[in-house]
């Protein structure tokens, strides 16, 4: 058992920094076709489909 703790905590780790990195990926693609519709908008440019 001692000797899969390490290789288990590792795992979660590496888990847990991928899923905020895919979080924040998500976040940061939302936020800039959000803004990219606006300046679209403001231009009177029609909306990507």
């Amino acid at each position: 058992m001692w000797s899969l703790a390490p290789t288990v905590l590792v795992g979660l780790l590496f888990w847990l920094i991928m899923r905020a990195i895919m979080h924040a990926d998500r976040s940061e693609r939302k936020v800039y076709a959000r803004m990219e519709a606006e300046e679209r908008a403001r231009r009177g440019l029609p909306q990507k489909p």
